[in-house]
């Protein structure tokens, strides 16, 4: 498995990790960004990440039938974990705004579904995904992402559901609460909820 130590220095090396003043897809401030693109361009890189996640995660989660990843971010990872794991492997779109499946995609009922991410930081994404789950009548054993950089106040899932490959722990404010040395810094938004 890859240590923090480690899994640190990849994220500095293919820069997936920025410094600078970013506006999340939650709203929220920071003056760190991680942009998991930047690691999944090197794909020998992102995949001894995935590997390392993907003993963590049979480690936590003893029974998964099938693999569930938002778009775009959650994809690639999905797609590799759920290959390391020999799982089915789907993903959900936005349409209108919501999460639905398409192509063709459907879980059965009854089935235990793992949300596999890139990042987590509010959990945003993936509580919309279970609520896609439920529809389907079935159950989300739990969360697993390469990044989480979740906070306590931030978080909208429990913390002991989610497996990840690194905890990062950066900082994040409202607009309206930024440190002075934030606000000298100018605005970049790069989530993907910004591009067009």
């Amino acid at each position: 498995m890859l240590s923090l130590k480690d899994s640190l220095a990849v994220l500095k090396k293919t820069k997936a990790l920025l410094e600078g003043h970013f506006v999340l897809s939650s709203g929220l401030h920071s003056p760190q960004y991680v942009q998991c693109a930047k690691l999944l361009s090197y794909p020998k890189k992102s995949e001894e990440f995935c590997k390392s996640l993907s003993t963590k995660i049979k480690k936590k989660f003893k029974k998964i039938d099938i693999i569930l990843s938002p778009a775009m971010g959650g994809i690639v990872i999905g797609y590799i974990v759920g290959n390391l794991l020999n799982k089915e492997t789907i993903f959900c779109e936005r349409v209108n705004g919501k999460f639905i499946l398409r192509r063709g995609f459907s879980i059965k009922k009854n089935s235990k579904v793992l949300i596999v991410e890139d990042v987590i930081t509010t959990g945003k994404s993936s509580l919309e995904c279970a609520r896609l789950v439920k529809k389907y009548k079935s159950k989300v054993v739990g969360y697993a992402c390469l990044i989480n950089r979740s906070s306590k106040p931030s978080l909208k899932i429990k913390d002991k559901n989610i497996v990840s490959q690194i905890k990062l722990e950066i900082p994040t404010y409202k607009k309206n609460d930024l440190p002075i040395e934030l606000k000298k810094i100018p605005i970049t938004k790069p989530g993907s909820r910004y591009l067009k």
